[in-house]
């Protein structure tokens, strides 16, 4: 599979990404912001970081970027985008998916290890998963307290659009398993097509045993599968 990463200034997750890919058997390349060209794309990522400095609004500038007129096209086109962190916001900016990513509730930075739970494996990005399976992802933002109206959220849990929620070391839903507040602690979700993920955690920061966990890898392997088969890497 080849695999676009997008690199805005201020991506700090854009090598992240390019190993990740790298690792799950894929072939990745990148794309500066002022740059066109997917082509050759078979996915495109939008890594973590603080594009353009996060001004104004995480993800507000960096949607008007060159690239990003090109992701647009090639998502609405049925192309897969993962969108990672800063990436989730940039993703909400440009309308590819519903909601918007606020302060956290504790108006502060987080950055340590998080429980998830797989919510959902009937996609392209948690097929490697089982149902319910009890994940551990590093997160690191400000703006990640997920929020959108109660239709939208509702909507999103009804068609089974919620693919990842944060609980605690029980693997239940709680205030304190919630890290910044997200509606229904949200931590991923997909757009009606399937073919665009947003999710705050980062699986690209978790890849190798020698940094904690592996627990990311499912996500790769599950693009991976997708776009090359089932005995795919």
């Amino acid at each position: 599979m080849k695999v676009v990463v997008v690199t805005f200034p201020g991506s700090n997750c854009d090598q992240d990404c390019h190993r990740a890919v790298e690792l799950s058997g894929g072939e990745p390349r990148y794309l500066w912001h002022r740059e066109r060209g997917l082509s050759d794309a078979d996915a495109v990522i939008l890594p973590g970081g603080f594009a353009y400095g996060d001004y104004l609004r995480a993800g507000s500038i960096a949607r008007f970027s060159p690239a990003m007129e090109d992701v647009v096209a090639f998502a609405r086109q049925g192309g897969p985008v993962m969108a990672i962190c800063n990436g989730f916001q940039i993703a909400c900016e440009a309308g590819l998916l519903p909601g918007a990513l606020m302060r956290n509730r504790t108006v502060r930075f987080h950055s340590f290890d998080q429980y998830l739970r797989i919510e959902t494996t009937d996609t392209m990005w948690t097929s490697a998963y089982e149902p319910g399976q009890i994940l551990s992802m590093p997160v690191a933002h400000a703006e990640g307290n997920y929020e959108a109206d109660p239709d939208t959220i509702d909507r999103l849990e009804e068609d089974g659009r919620v693919l990842l929620r944060y609980v605690d070391a029980t693997g239940a839903t709680s205030e304190e398993g919630n890290p910044n507040g997200s509606a229904r602690s949200i931590a991923g979700i997909m757009n009606e097509q399937g073919n665009v993920m947003g999710l705050m955690p980062h699986p690209d920061r978790a890849m190798e045993a020698v940094v904690g966990s592996v627990d990311g890898r499912g996500v790769f392997q599950s693009l991976a599968r997708h776009l090359n088969g089932p005995g795919a890497k």
